[in-house]
């Protein structure tokens, strides 16, 4: 999608305040492709070469690690509006296939940072700097309650905090997402995530639907 730069300068200014600088503005707005993806849709796959950095506009999308021995997946955390994906500034600036997936929760739309620029935005603008260490720190956070969540709580714990951590970012109570989906997330199986789902409905938690999981408490 291309837009007037005037308006993604506006779209910066609204989700992207700590972009403070306006020449840094004003080369996002000339150089910055909008991209809409649709629930569901792949963004970017494992061993793919990453030509861009993402600026979350809207929607969510959910950042997910292989394990390359077994092929099960975990869902490492959630981007939304305001955020971008630090890892995928590691893999740009070292020219790195990725080791992550990353895929639309919601209706998303980003504006891509062609490669090129990232590096060089580090020396020449010190809120785009500031901007990437900020998300590289929000990150290595999130990754840590992931680590901490395994290591610590039980899957009841950690399927509660997995299910209010979707209903935050997309602001929606209701869950559209198989059992199975939810299990690749968790890294369990999916008999596992039943049996809790119907637990936790049994004590009024949840409301259990047809691929859809609606919050309750």
């Amino acid at each position: 999608m291309s837009l007037p730069s005037e308006k993604i300068q506006k779209i910066l200014h609204q989700n992207f305040p700590q972009i403070t600088e306006k020449g840094l503005q004003e080369e996002i707005a000339i150089i910055g492709k909008l991209m809409d993806f649709e629930a569901g849709e792949l963004i970017m796959d494992y061993g793919s070469y990453v030509r861009m950095v993402p600026l979350i506009v809207k929607g969510c999308i959910k950042v997910s690690r292989e394990d390359s021995e077994e092929g099960k997946e975990l869902l490492l955390y959630l981007l939304n509006a305001g955020d971008t994906c630090s890892m995928s500034f590691t893999c740009c600036m070292l020219d790195k296939k990725s080791a992550i997936r990353t895929e639309a929760l919601e209706a998303t739309t980003i504006i891509g940072i062609p490669l090129k620029y990232v590096d060089s935005w580090m020396t020449k603008y010190q809120s785009w700097k500031n901007f990437v260490m900020m998300s590289y720190d929000n990150r290595l956070l999130e990754m840590v309650k992931v680590i901490d969540s395994i290591a610590f709580k039980g899957l009841d714990k950690r399927m509660e905090q997995y299910l209010k951590a979707i209903t935050e970012s997309t602001g929606n109570t209701t869950i559209s997402m198989t059992h199975q989906q939810m299990a690749d997330d968790l890294n369990v199986s999916r008999e596992a995530v039943s049996r809790l789902l119907k637990k936790l409905e049994q004590i009024n938690l949840v409301r259990l639907g047809r691929n859809q999981i609606t919050l309750l408490g």
